[in-house]
């Protein structure tokens, strides 16, 4: 299982923590929860569906429990100063324009822009996991949307 969807799980991992050390640690994070809830798949959907399930939600409470998450997630001061996203970007010529770009997005805009745009998740569904309400993730899609429009 693991060499089958290593890669599609770090993919999903880097989009959401923005952070190619934090998502690998994210996934291997991920092998082990799937490890210990493998008993817990039901079948009633495909086990990439249940793997994917596993990976969103264990990504993101890996990122809550990170030293800043606070500052990064909570405070309105980390989303208020576009230059610093501008400063301390690097892209990486191996991703895909879309993945460089998502990289840039603040960490709220970027949680609700892979989960909702690439991953199809609903808004009810993206706030109920980051604790949010549904107009904070469609704000935050909105924003997130503008942002790369504009970078474009």
């Amino acid at each position: 299982m693991y060499e089958t969807y290593k890669k599609r799980i770090f993919a999903l991992c880097l989009r959401l923590t923005g952070n190619m050390a934090m998502a690998e640690e994210a996934t291997q994070e991920v092998f082990i929860q799937v490890w210990r809830k493998i008993d817990s798949f039901n079948g009633k959907s495909s086990l990439y569906t249940w793997l994917h399930r596993v990976a969103s939600n264990t990504t993101i409470s890996y990122i809550r429990k990170q030293k800043n998450w606070l500052n990064r997630v909570i405070s309105k001061d980390d989303d208020d100063d576009p230059q610093r996203y501008e400063e301390t970007w690097v892209p990486d010529p191996d991703l895909s324009l879309l993945d460089r770009l998502i990289m840039r997005l603040p960490q709220r805009a970027r949680l609700v822009f892979v989960l909702h745009a690439v991953e199809g998740y609903r808004h009810e569904d993206i706030a109920k996991q980051l604790k949010t309400s549904t107009g904070t993730s469609k704000a935050q899609f909105h924003r997130a949307r503008n942002l790369i429009r504009g970078w474009l």
